[in-house]
């Protein structure tokens, strides 16, 4: 079956988790933070102070995360799509409604834990659930949605600042999530659904079996890849989440700089797609410590970029990463612990996402007001990259064995 095929025949479902993660663009990181300055103005707050509350309220979601997760191994995606839409609508309203900072705190929670929570992990489930032998094309069409948020909503939100409040504009987010809702129930009219497939299609993990989330937990390869998984949550976030300081210190225009996003989009998608394949190729337990090389490669030159031509050239390298990430971690879970509890799987690794995502802020909000510069920072996240992913091969060569036997 050729891409195009399995497009045009899974179109209805592969759109819904196209949808699921391009709408989760209102509580990922690249979308809050390019309202960063309006909300530290507004509040008075430092650098490392809304670093922590940003972490303070991710963290709380990742926490969520492990409960709510495991939804996904009960419900269908018709019920529990539209509630985590409407959620982050609600919380797109909290935000535009935000009366103190201490508010932010729980607002934070509200959108991490509807966006980049429950509507990626919603996703990634039912694609990796629904698909097997194509489980990584799906997954990497679902990505997409991810990319094309990041390309064009930056940009479109910065540009209408011109004429609308930073508030106004939440409430613009707010109702892009709701009006989803009907769509989405009409694709899912026939849903694939995890009881129409559990007889007969689900995967087995390593050692030929179906592993629980506590037997996951307790097994050496998942501690041993966790430092790696954890290291793009972490570094991504925290250079989006800093782009106000990073284009400060370079002398740029944000609006330049998001600009600059949809060059990170392109270099997503000709991942997304390129990854899907290998996944169905190769497998992911082969190919995923490669997903540090254009991180490395990518905050690095980012660092060193005297101008917006070379930071283009880094964006798409990093965008090279990112677009990694859906296929290979969502395969990855699926490959190593089977499918059968894959939703709570799924939903701790979607936690540790989270909580990677909850350190990033405090951190380099930290090194910043400690005068340590974002281009000293981008270094260092290379280096934690190439590190961590040595480790994650080691691990992952041993269990390619146990794999073997399922």
């Amino acid at each position: 079956m050729t891409y195009t095929q399995f497009i045009v025949q899974n179109a209805r479902w592969l759109l819904v988790g196209f949808l699921l993660c391009l709408t989760s663009s209102y509580g990922q990181t690249y979308f809050i933070s390019v309202f960063a300055g309006e909300i530290r103005n507004e509040f008075g707050l430092s650098n490392s102070a809304w670093g922590w509350i940003y972490s303070a309220g991710t963290m709380a979601s990742a926490l969520v995360m492990i409960w709510a997760g495991t939804l996904t191994d009960k419900f269908r995606v018709r019920r529990l799509a539209p509630i985590a839409l409407v959620g982050l609508g609600l919380a797109c309203l909290a935000m535009a409604a935000a009366p103190t900072a201490l508010s932010l705190i729980f607002i934070i929670f509200a959108l991490r834990f509807g966006g980049q929570g429950m509507s990626v992990h919603i996703a990634m489930v039912a694609m990796a659930r629904w698909f097997h032998g194509t489980r990584g094309r799906a997954l990497s069409i679902a990505s997409l949605g991810n990319a094309a948020g990041n390309a064009i909503l930056p940009f479109i939100f910065v540009s209408l600042m011109a004429y609308f409040s930073w508030r106004e504009l939440w409430v613009f987010a707010a109702i892009l999530s709701v009006v989803l809702v009907p769509l989405i129930l009409s694709l899912l009219r026939e849903e694939r659904t995890p009881q129409s497939i559990a007889k007969t299609n689900y995967t087995l993990g390593m050692n030929g079996k179906h592993w629980s989330r506590s037997a996951m937990l307790r097994h050496w390869l998942f501690w041993v890849c966790l430092p790696f998984l954890l290291g793009p949550p972490i570094w991504i976030t925290a250079l989006f989440f800093q782009q106000v300081t990073l284009v400060e210190e370079k002398g740029w225009e944000l609006i330049h700089f998001v600009a600059l996003f949809p060059l990170m989009t392109l270099g997503s998608v000709a991942m997304n797609f390129l990854s899907g394949i290998a996944v169905d190729r190769w497998g992911a337990v082969r190919i995923l410590p490669l997903l540090a090389i254009p991180f490395a490669v990518g905050f690095i030159a980012l660092s060193l970029s005297p101008n917006l031509v070379w930071a283009s050239f880094a964006m798409t390298i990093v965008g090279i990463g990112t677009g990694g990430q859906g296929p290979m971690i969502g395969a990855f879970w699926a490959e190593s612990y089977g499918t059968q509890h894959l939703g709570a799987i799924k939903a701790a690794g979607a936690a540790v996402m989270v909580f990677g995502s909850a350190i990033g802020p405090g951190v380099s909000g930290i090194l910043i007001d400690a005068d340590i510069t974002m281009k000293v920072q981008l270094i260092g996240y290379a280096t934690y990259m190439t590190l961590t992913a040595a480790l994650a091969y080691i691990g992952m060569r041993y269990a390619r064995r146990l794999l073997a036997t399922a």
